[in-house]
């Protein structure tokens, strides 16, 4: 079903809702629903300034409807070279995963397409093309998996259910860009960005903040006086910590990443780098226009800033003076705003039963892994790293080589399990890791930033974080109770954050930093959670589409 949709000039985002359901119950296999996302060139003013992107088919937000019984599918026909879909699982099927490490990039004028699963999980997500920096010009739309009918949701239907995407820009002057043709989410060439990378050097600090892909002033958002509506915040940016503010008005935090959570009243909420909120808010104020604002945490003495507008229906006037300040430098105001976001346990998840009906708490962890970022030179290169590994990609993805049994590609272990005080070195890092262990993650953070955090394939528990190094000790603060389930965490500055996992899900998964060019420049590490089990229970077999290449080319086994 191609997106038949009109351009408009200077606006960068708009939003498409496509409900990706299945309506009625069927005894063979759900229907699927297909939809084809085209690329072609166009011209954006995110930020006033006029930049040719490549803009994927206007900030598509998949609506889909999840289902705990029946094996509900959205397929997704892309013309890019690869999507990851931030915080969709993909059961059983790390082929799905759109990472360089499981898949093989989308050649030039062609198109792939994607099945994606949502069974068993409800939420706000987000999507955005993994390889090169596409994601820097804006590659990225929301996901929202809506609960069935039958299950009960811990609060009444919103007036209106919106995707918030605030994210960091980065300047104009670095970016060879190109955008799509339908006017909307844009796309970077990532050639002058990537060429910086790989010069050695560094990204320049950004030169503003987009919400919903436009700048100051340019979203605006009209509610009615005294009804209360639904944002599913998520911070698509690059590297910054960002921090979501209504004008006069407060925000209750009701679900992240796919987990219902207590309902805490907030002022304003940080929101770290890939990480999904969603909150409610009544429009119980006075009738007239108020400030929506994203502000940069932890970028003093330069702090970035945008607005939006909440406009009332009946409003008597525009916003006017300057706008609500907020947190920049306090960690330790981020930090405590961080543990008081924990697990709603009696309110259904995507099944009927209770979240707390899981105690993670009770379970004893068969293995502790510490993660340790750092940052180091490479043969007079700028590189980053995870337990003295900095991760190169091969010339196949490693999934196909783990399935082909294709030697040479990558060493099982080739990164350790803490860290131990070396050098900088690439290697292509894959840690292997039992089906059906728990295991404890702690990350441990030793420089002056705030690192965020994601591992495809998984939500898992935050049980803990602090300030200083981790140790055996730490454990003692841990909440075995209703820490909350989700995918992505940050970490402070000179900190530790503790996590827990259930590693039911087989397959090879990307554990990465956040921080895209921190990413590129190999922060990021693959989890090979294994079994010799050869059950269709435990993993789907290759698709029959999937695409090959490097030294998987030419090997497929499956009639297609």
């Amino acid at each position: 079903m191609p997106l038949n949709l009109a351009s408009k000039p200077a606006v960068l985002c708009a939003f498409l809702f496509l409900a990706v359901s299945a309506l009625s119950v069927v005894k063979a296999e759900d229907p699927y629903r297909f939809f084809d996302w085209n690329v072609t060139y166009g011209f954006i003013y995110p930020l006033g300034v006029r930049q040719q992107k490549k803009i994927q088919e206007l900030f598509v937000v998949i609506t889909c409807m999840s289902s705990s019984s029946e094996n509900r599918c959205c397929a997704l026909k892309l013309f890019l070279n690869d999507s990851d879909w931030n915080g969709i699982q993909q059961r059983r099927n790390s082929y799905e995963d759109g990472v360089f490490g499981t898949t093989c990039p989308i050649p030039p004028g062609k198109n792939f397409t994607y099945i994606l699963q949502v069974k068993d999980q409800i939420g706000s997500f987000y999507y955005f093309p993994s390889l090169g920096f596409h994601k820097a010009a804006g590659g990225f739309g929301g996901i929202r998996i809506l609960s069935r009918p039958r299950i009960p949701v811990p609060f009444d239907d919103p007036a209106g259910d919106y995707t918030i995407l605030i994210g960091d820009w980065m300047p104009a002057d670095n970016r060879v860009t190109f955008v799509t043709n339908v006017f909307g989410w844009a796309f970077s060439d990532q050639t002058k960005l990537k060429a910086l990378l790989d010069s050695g050097r560094k990204l320049p600090f950004p030169n503003g903040i987009l919400i919903n892909g436009r700048g100051r002033n340019g979203y605006s958002l009209t509610v009615e006086q005294g009804k209360t509506y639904r944002l599913r915040i998520s911070n698509v940016g690059l590297q910054n910590s960002l921090n979501f503010r209504i004008q006069n008005h407060k925000m209750k935090l009701v679900e992240v990443e796919g987990t219902h959570t207590l309902q805490t009243t907030y002022s304003s909420l940080d929101v770290h780098v890939g990480q999904s909120y969603s909150v409610l808010f009544t429009a119980d104020q006075p009738g007239q226009d108020y400030y929506i604002v994203v502000t940069s945490r932890f970028t003093a003495p330069v702090v970035l800033n945008t607005t939006g507008t909440l406009h009332y229906s009946n409003s008597a006037g525009p916003v006017s003076g300057p706008f609500p300040g907020g947190p920049t430098t306090q960690i330790d105001w981020s930090l405590n705003q961080a543990r008081s976001i924990r697990t709603n346990l009696t309110a259904s998840g995507p099944r009927p039963n209770p979240q707390g009906s899981y105690h993670y708490g009770m379970i004893n962890t068969s293995r502790t892994i510490i993660v340790a970022n750092s940052a180091g030179q490479v043969n007079g290169k700028q590189r980053y790293g995870v337990n003295s590994v900095s991760f190169v990609a091969p010339d196949t993805p490693m999934k196909l080589a783990d399935y082909f049994k294709i030697q040479g590609v990558f060493k099982e272990n080739s990164i350790s399990d803490r860290p131990y005080g070396g050098g900088l070195y690439l290697d292509t890092s894959v840690l292997t890791l039992s089906y059906r262990s728990f295991v404890e993650i702690v990350f441990q953070n030793n420089e002056n930033i705030v690192q965020s955090w994601h591992l495809d394939g998984y939500s898992f528990f935050v049980v803990g974080m602090d300030g200083g190094q981790w140790t055996t000790a730490s454990r003692n603060q841990y909440n075995l109770r209703d820490g909350v389930s989700r995918c992505t965490v940050q970490v402070y500055p000179m900190a530790w954050t503790a996590i827990y996992i259930p590693l039911d899900n087989v397959g090879m998964w990307n554990l990465r930093t956040e921080f895209w060019a921190r990413q590129y420049l190999g922060q990021q590490f693959y989890v090979r959670v294994y079994t010799d089990s050869t059950s269709l229970r435990d993993e789907y077999p290759i698709p029959k589409n999937a695409l090959l290449c490097g030294r998987a080319s030419g090997r497929h086994t499956r009639p297609l």
